[in-house]
């Protein structure tokens, strides 16, 4: 496949990222433009630092959904940094069922929690599948550098 095909792929995957809002065009484009020469992978670098991320307070949600007596305030904060970084990347379908997960805890409702957590998992999950296409799109375009 040529070079302009490939370019043309990552930009209508980009495009479909924004198009079915998992991606918010706003904050994305800023992260974008703060790439360059020196640090062509500066988008992909802060993903990969945000799923490393994830998966620390993944692993305290979990935790605290099953330690008995629930505290739903340390549920909340937890959520809280969690939807701090999805707003940083963009991901709006993930910080939209992270605010339903922060419902719940204000509600103290653990039932809905282990739900909205479960959702949150599975769109984080299907942005980072979309996000690895697309960077690796990037990588064989020749728009990053590996």
């Amino acid at each position: 496949m040529d070079r302009n095909n490939l370019q043309r792929q990552v930009a209508q995957i980009r495009r479909s990222l924004i198009e079915q809002e998992f991606l918010d065009e706003q904050q994305f484009v800023q992260l974008e433009d703060l790439q360059d020469d020196a640090n062509p992978n500066f988008v992909e670098e802060i993903v990969t630092l945000f799923y490393t991320d994830s998966t620390r307070l993944f692993h305290n949600i979990e935790e605290a959904l099953t330690t008995r007596p629930i505290d739903f305030t340390k549920l909340e904060s937890y959520m809280h940094q969690f939807r701090g970084s999805t707003s940083s990347i963009g991901a709006i379908k993930v910080k939209r069922e992270c605010t339903q997960f922060k419902e719940f805890c204000l509600a103290e409702n653990i039932d809905g929690c282990i739900r909205a957590f479960q959702k949150v998992r599975q769109e984080h999950e299907t942005l980072r599948i979309q996000l690895e296409t697309y960077f690796q799109l990037r990588r064989q375009a020749g728009l990053a550098r590996t």
